[in-house]
């Protein structure tokens, strides 16, 4: 289901303007693709959806152009590996230790790699917390960040 919502999202926003993520969930109703708007916010992050200024004057959703997006991951993939320094846990909390300036960009890596029982990031100049649903995720993340290092 997830992935033919997202093929809808972007032949609907390919062939329209759509401002918001309220018009974006009015547009997918329509077409029989009922979501909630948290929904409609992971999509939206997961696509790489943008917002640029139509010929109208208004800004719309706009997909990344062609090889745009998985480039994208990847050179972040590349400045997380090069960036961490180090990784801890406490309890629920994965701490990583950066470069001095690059903790928000190893927090953007992360985020957009979409880990399971990841609840959110905080980035520091030097330093991120990532808060996991437990210490169990925690670990498992480590150990994760620990292998792609």
């Amino acid at each position: 289901m997830k992935r033919y919502r997202q093929e809808k999202i972007l032949e609907l926003i390919a062939v329209r303007d759509i401002e918001t993520q309220h018009g974006l969930a009015d547009a997918l109703n329509a077409a029989g693709y009922p979501s909630t708007q948290a929904t409609i916010s992971r999509d939206i992050r997961e696509l790489n959806l943008t917002k640029e200024l139509s010929s109208d004057g208004v800004y719309r959703y706009t997909a990344p152009k062609k090889g745009t997006g998985t480039e994208y991951a990847e050179r972040l993939r590349t400045i997380f590996k090069e960036s961490v320094t180090n990784v801890a846990v406490a309890q629920n909390l994965v701490v990583l230790q950066t470069l001095p300036g690059l903790a928000s960009a190893a927090c953007s890596a992360i985020d957009s790699m979409n880990f399971p029982g990841l609840v959110g990031t905080l980035a520091g100049d030097d330093t991120a917390f990532l808060a996991m649903d437990d210490s169990r995720a925690a670990e498992q993340l480590k150990l994760e960040i620990a292998s792609m290092l």
